[in-house]
């Protein structure tokens, strides 16, 4: 029987680590940057309200959120259990973000200030330079795909309509 030799991965420096760490914090302070960015834009094209310290206090609970969810998926890759190790990190974030606003209504609050589709802009911004960047890979794809596509796309529209008027009837609207 011969023995197998086991490579173990040399322990990274833990200024690398660091460094790491701190690259993954400015691009979330970036992403939340955008989202102030947008905020700041609806308020101008509206011409109501500006930028308060509720905005800000709630986009720092977002990037705490996204940093500790993004630094708990790092630490899990490195333990032994594999569901753990491919738990994505929108999981992470979102375990995080769950936990946190369930142990306190401030945090809850300081979200509340933050408009919902000043966040959404810039991830519809990210997805679409991800889409774009991979568009030789979509190329490759059946034309089949385009089709279940307006499939897809028409059933979600028709039933959320369908849904939106249920709610509408039974609430006597």
């Amino acid at each position: 029987m011969s023995q197998q030799t086991v490579k173990e991965q040399p322990e990274q420096p833990v200024e690398t680590s660091l460094n790491k760490y701190i690259k993954y914090a400015l691009v979330l302070l970036l992403s939340v940057s955008l989202i102030l960015f947008t905020e700041q834009m609806k308020f101008i094209k509206s011409g109501e309200g500006s930028i308060t310290l509720g905005t800000l206090a709630g986009l720092g609970v977002l990037w705490g959120f996204s940093l500790i969810g993004v630094i708990i998926s790092e630490l899990m890759k490195k333990t032994s259990i594999r569901i753990l190790q491919e738990f994505p990190v929108l999981g992470w974030v979102s375990i995080v973000s769950l936990a946190g606003c369930l142990l306190s209504d401030d945090l809850v609050t300081a979200i509340g200030h933050v408009n919902f589709l000043s966040i959404t802009t810039p991830i519809l911004a990210f997805a679409g330079i991800s889409v774009a960047d991979r568009l030789a890979d979509l190329r490759k794809t059946s034309w089949r795909v385009a089709i279940i596509a307006i499939f897809v796309f028409t059933g979600t529209y028709i039933g959320s309509a369908l849904l939106a008027e249920f709610g509408l009837f039974v609430s006597g609207n």
